[in-house]
């Protein structure tokens, strides 16, 4: 019996840790695509982000409040670029990052409580720094030219390209300044050219050395911004030209006759420097000098204007002609300042001129589709005129700006960009020449309209990078979920825009190709509580392949298509007075408020004696209810098992309830607390576990029990020691043998100092010894065994034997652990008096044998 009593407080502690509460998983915080703090979903981070920045803090929850710790990871063969604190969530870069090297990372990142852990696996997009200088390509760059290559003709087209991204990885071009130079360069193209007005002569300069410089649109790296450029050199060599024919310098060629004028005045004198000189026309011209000089009185002249065509003839020693070229000599015959300028198109004077041409043109284009000349009749002073161009500012620049009599009109491309067929399919310029000295200041007008062509130099853009839909739960295939829209401002079918959709994300989704609608496939079905975030890219394409992306995030909506549930429909409960009991229902229901459950008392038997907390399903006895008097008084039968119908209603829209019956049996508290308490109410409901969980434990006591006497046995019977006889010690025959015995001493604990007290009929009392070995005894010598008393059975009911010594004894123990108390709810105290009760009764009918 004492080794069963010490035995049950641990057999119930281990029952009592073996049975396992629900445990919840824990959860990281949901976070958005500019969070800082959460699970790193949609998280990005800039290539120039210094090693050993904090860049994120992982934060999570545990349902039941538990610590969590943090984790993240990486695929096994994947660089480690980050490292996670496990207590504070914190994240460190540890890698530098290259984005031309790697745009995205993937890692795991995960929490745990100890018991549960979550693992998540996320994409980290890194973004771009100018950190790349532009790099040319197909160096060295060496270009052969021949010497009579005209000015403003394409020599070369240079390339260097910059992997950075936006601005930082644009690339334009210029040429270091000389004063010096016969050669511009397009910024935007590349392309190398020879400057109008310049030529390459072999004699002169035979290899050129010009360095070109690419510089990118600038961007910000570690903070600060910064442009970031490559030069190389170019090495053009000029090829020599065989056999050129002469050619006119200072073309073209005008002479004036004043009305004034003498006969045989000299008109106009061509410095060429070539051996001869022939005039194909009836005036007179001098062979050596190019002097052309008037025979006729200027008055008699019927023409105002004369074309002399001049033949120039190359000769060899022996005055052999190699080779001509003959130019055109103009010659007006003018009075006094009465001419204003003019504009000739190819059929005379004209003041509207038309072009019509694609737009972005090379910087430093000529519009050759523009043949305009300007021409001033009067002479010397009256004949110089400045031109200027009014129209959108710097777009267009005229050359020349001055203007002695007449010249060639020449337009220049000056800023390719603002010739834009989406801003404007043409543009207007008024071409003005206006005299400088005279004082009329006479001046002509011409209208320029260029008509401009469209190329397909625009992408696809939609009209944001992110798109965030919403759509519920449940919805029927072919359900809308979001319309996105990009526009392509190319006309024709380069603006034509086509759509589509790809990812892990869009297996469930479908895309309209022309109205960008995005809806779910007809045998899609979705459900918040299986999976409630899809993510996906689309894609808007023209007709020839030129597309932009932008990303769709899709949350499935909760609804409220779940009831509470009660584990049981029946739940009978034990409650100690001034104790509560909890009931729980569950709502699989994905969010709030559609899983957050309000509990309420549909109905008690007797009424308004419990109340319930409508939050937590707690039920309790009203204050006034404070202990079984009052509870017999209520009931009047002496009973204290109470039925109550509560309900579980949830918070949604519409909203779903369950209920379910419970039976709860009403006790008082007993001083008994901790893990046997706790063992014992849930024993209370179901006692076959308790009754199983005793018979074993006693089981075990007796068979050790057995063994230990045995022992013993076989111990005494070696000794050589004569042992006393036993003394018998009649009793009066009772009911049951009662031992007075007070327990300070677990079991098997042996001590010397052990005694029984035997207390005779004369009153005197007796110290036996319970250590066999000890040779003390409290008793005389041995002598003769008296005879046992009579059966039990052979008394008759209410007869008493004669007076018999009794026996009573008490154990000391050194050094005993008092069962120590939890200070747990008093709601087991009942159920533990009950059953201990119980378990001595058990006890004391095992002793029966032994007394």
């Amino acid at each position: 019996s004492r080794m069963t009593a010490a035995g049950v407080p641990l057999l119930l502690l281990s029952l009592h840790l073996s049975l396992g509460r629900s445990d919840y998983a824990p959860f990281f915080h949901d976070n958005g695509p500019h969070s800082f703090s959460g699970n790193m979903a949609l998280f990005s981070i800039s290539e120039d982000t210094p090693v050993g920045t904090q860049i994120y803090i992982l934060n999570g929850t545990d349902p039941e409040g538990d610590v969590v710790r943090y984790g993240l990871a990486f695929e096994k063969g994947s660089k480690e670029y980050f490292r996670a604190d496990p207590k504070s969530g914190n994240v460190s870069l540890i890698t530098a990052l290259d984005r031309e090297i790697q745009d995205e990372i993937s890692a795991l990142v995960s929490i745990t409580d100890g018991r549960n852990k979550v693992v998540e696996k996320v994409r980290i997009f890194v973004t771009d720094a100018n950190d790349e200088p532009p790099e040319f390509l197909n160096l060295p760059f060496i270009v052969d030219v021949s010497e009579d290559m005209d000015a403003g003709s394409s020599l070369y087209k240079v390339h260097a390209v910059d992997r950075d991204m936006g601005s930082g990885g644009s690339v334009s071009y210029f040429l270091q300044s000389s004063p010096f130079t016969k050669f511009t360069i397009d910024s935007h193209s590349g392309i190398l050219r020879i400057k109008p007005g310049e030529k390459l002569d072999y004699e002169t300069t035979r290899t050129h050395f010009i360095t070109v410089v690419a510089k990118d649109g600038g961007g910000k790296y570690n903070g600060q911004y910064q442009v970031m450029s490559s030069s190389a050199t170019i090495t053009i060599n000029v090829l020599d030209a065989q056999d050129t024919p002469p050619m006119f310098v200072g073309t073209p060629y005008f002479g004036y006759v004043y009305e004034v004028s003498g006969q045989h005045c000299t008109v106009y004198c061509l410095s060429s420097g070539l051996r001869n000189l022939y005039l194909l026309h009836c005036e007179r011209m001098n062979s050596s000098s190019g002097c052309i000089s008037l025979q006729a009185d200027p008055m008699h002249l019927r023409n105002e204007l004369f074309e002399l065509k001049v033949k120039a003839s190359e000769v060899s020693p022996d005055n052999k002609e190699l080779d001509y070229t003959t130019t055109m000599v103009t010659v007006r015959v003018v009075d006094l300042n009465n001419h204003p300028p003019t504009f000739y198109g190819e059929n005379g004077p004209q003041n509207r001129f038309e072009l019509t041409m694609y737009e972005h043109p090379s910087e430093g284009e000529i519009l050759r589709g523009l043949k305009i000349t300007v021409n001033d009749s009067d002479q010397g002073a009256n004949a110089k005129f400045k031109l200027r161009l009014v129209g959108p500012g710097r777009v267009l620049r005229v050359v020349p700006q001055t203007v002695l009599n007449e010249a060639q009109v020449t337009i220049i491309v000056e800023n390719s960009s603002a010739i834009d067929y989406e801003k404007y399919q043409f543009i207007s310029f008024k071409l003005l020449a206006v005299e400088i000295d005279t004082p009329e200041r006479f001046s002509a007008t011409a209208d320029i309209v260029i008509n401009l062509l469209d190329t397909n130099d625009n992408i696809p853009k939609f009209s944001t990078e992110y798109y965030i839909a919403r759509v519920a739960e449940n919805s029927p295939g072919g359900s809308n979920v979001v319309s996105v829209t990009a526009t392509d401002p190319d006309s024709g079918l380069w603006g034509e825009v086509k759509y589509s959709i790809y990812g892990t994300g869009a297996d469930l989704f479908l895309i309209h190709p022309t109205s960008g609608i995005i809806y779910t496939q007809p045998w899609a079905t979705l459900d918040a509580e299986v999976k409630s975030k899809y993510n996906f890219y689309v894609k808007a394409e023209d007709s020839e392949g030129k597309y932009s992306l932008a990303e769709v995030f899709v949350t499935v909506l909760d609804l409220n298509d779940h009831s509470p549930e009660f584990s049981e429909d029946f739940v009978e409960k034990t409650m100690v007075i001034g104790a509560p009991i909890k009931i729980e229902a569950l709502d699989d229901d994905a969010e709030e408020p559609n899983n957050v459950i309000e509990y309420s008392i549909m109905k008690a038997d007797p009424d308004n004696i419990f109340e319930i907390n409508t939050d937590t399903g707690e039920i309790k006895l009203k204050p006034f209810v404070k202990s079984l008097d009052i509870v017999h008084n209520i009931t009047k039968h002496k009973d204290c098992k109470w039925s109550l119908v509560v309900q579980a209603r949830d918070r949604g829209n519409p909203s779903f309830s369950t209920t379910a019956v419970v039976k709860i049996d009403i006790t008082e508290a007993t001083l008994l607390k901790g893990p046997v308490a706790a063992f014992l109410m849930q024993s209370r409901e179901n006692p076959l576990k308790a009754l199983g969980a005793m018979a074993g434990f006693i089981s075990v006591m007796v068979v050790m029990t057995v063994l230990i006497s045995t022992a013993m046995y076989l111990r005494n019977s070696k000794s050589n020691r004569i042992m006393p006889s036993r003394r018998i010690i009649r009793r009066r025959p009772r009911d049951r043998c009662q031992w007075n015995l007070n327990f300070k001493k677990p079991f098997g604990w042996p001590d010397s100092s052990n005694r029984f007290v035997v207390e005779d009929p004369e009153g005197k009392n007796h110290n036996i010894s319970l250590n066999n070995n000890s040779p003390r005894g409290g008793f005389p010598p041995p002598s003769a065994p008296k005879l046992p008393p009579p059966p039990m059975s052979n008394l008759k009911y209410g007869e008493r034997m004669g007076t018999v010594p009794t026996i009573s004894g008490t154990l000391s123990s050194k050094g005993s652990k008092k069962f120590r108390r939890n200070t747990e709810n008093s709601v087991s105290n009942a159920l533990v008096s009950e059953l201990k009760m119980k378990l001595e009764q058990k006890i004391l009918e095992a002793n029966q044998g032994y007394c």
